[in-house]
């Protein structure tokens, strides 16, 4: 579809660089961007969001454009968005509405899609009434002579029925995580969960960490379902390693709710990778939104190490960083290039050996003072 977009600046963030990322919010669902109107506002206007003459000049370059699809950088409300499409004359979109389509476009799983239609219910339910020209309309009076239920209403209590029933199921897919994970912490093994913007690198540093065939591609969102494998490191052993869905820039919190399952890979990780586009001019404001939504999921405390890849753009050299205390804290790689990811095994197995419990310290400190004392073993 032929789309205009729109973004209002208030002063505040990388307004540019929200607007490209739009843009490619819009490629990715299959939009064709013919054009962008942009404004300044103090705060949104009640009605039209960006005003009466900034609309009017938005359906201008919708006509010169021929435009089928307007799509605002923001969240509408719903009246918002019926004005909007009165005044237009266009479908309206805004940019929770966008990442929805998405998701829904891109979910693989049977789980996944359960769960982006949960959150595209959650989403709808309030827009209801600007989605049926005949709301007034009654279906007729029931046997006892009262009004029946109005179109409204049927709707809304088949899209109750209908999260109530993706809830149930979603629940059961929640129930198998927690099992998996209780497997995984019984057996004492490191567990390391991906995390980061989208299109950071997430997929192919999983992909060459695990030898995966999971998809990687250039694009917005190309992962969305959880993938979690168990890898061998010598030195450290198995370690399961989960890439999860990327971030972006305010992700729609019907989302962040709904992959609240999937994303308690996430909470229940000992360590975050955090993966960063080391080549990205707004590097640190994407670290920022991932470090809200972790935020949001309860996941702020889990001790964190931050990926940089793709230097093989950015021109930084593989490295390990540290902290004060002498904790990893930045290891710089190329997932694509291989550079730097013989430090970040590296990496793996110092983790590895912090996580182990006391005991089994103990018990492998036992082992090598008992081979120590053996004569069969000296000099080995």
């Amino acid at each position: 579809m032929r789309a205009i977009i729109v973004g209002i600046y208030f002063g505040k963030g990388d307004f540019e660089a929200s607007m490209e990322e739009l843009h490619l919010l819009v490629q990715s669902d299959g939009g064709q961007v013919v054009g962008a109107v942009t404004g300044t506002r103090k705060t949104p206007d009640a009605a039209l969001f960006a005003g009466t003459g900034k609309v009017d000049e938005i359906k201008l370059e919708v006509q010169a454009q021929n435009a089928e699809i307007v799509v605002f950088n923001h969240s509408l409300s719903p009246a918002q968005q019926r004005n909007l499409e009165a005044k237009l004359e266009v479908q309206v979109m805004d940019r929770t509405g966008l990442i929805l389509d998405i998701f829904a476009q891109r979910a693989q799983s049977h789980e996944g899609k359960l769960q982006v239609e949960m959150a595209q219910l959650e989403y709808h339910q309030s827009r209801l009434a600007g989605l049926w020209t005949h709301l007034e309309r009654q279906r007729g009076k029931s046997g006892m002579g009262g009004m029946g239920e109005s179109q409204l209403e049927i709707d809304k209590r088949l899209i109750g029925e209908r999260m109530k029933y993706l809830k149930a199921q979603l629940a059961k897919f929640e129930k198998q995580h927690l099992t998996q994970r209780n497997a995984r912490a019984r057996s004492n093994t490191l567990n390391v969960s991906l995390v980061g913007y989208t299109n950071a690198g997430k997929s192919t540093l999983f992909n060459h960490l695990t030898s995966a065939r999971t998809y990687a591609a250039d694009q917005l969102f190309a992962t969305l379902d959880t993938t979690t494998r168990k890898v061998y490191i010598e030195g450290a052993g198995q370690i399961v390693v989960s890439d999860t869905v990327g971030f972006v820039r305010e992700l729609p919190h019907q989302l962040v709710a709904a992959f609240r399952a999937t994303l308690e890979e996430t909470i229940h990780a000992d360590v975050l990778f955090h993966v960063v586009d080391a080549a990205s001019t707004v590097r640190l404001d994407q670290i920022d939104e991932v470090n809200k939504v972790l935020k949001e999921i309860a996941a702020d405390k889990i001790h964190q190490v931050l990926i940089w890849n793709k230097i093989d753009l950015s021109g930084h050299e593989s490295a390990i960083e540290r902290d004060e205390h002498g904790r990893i804290a930045r290891i710089f790689v190329s997932a694509k290039t291989g550079a730097g990811m013989d430090l970040l095994r590296e990496a793996l197995v110092e983790l590895a050996g912090a996580h182990k419990p006391d005991w089994q310290k103990q018990q492998e400190q036992q082992q090598k003072d008992e081979w120590a004392d053996d004569p069969r073993f000296r000099g080995v």
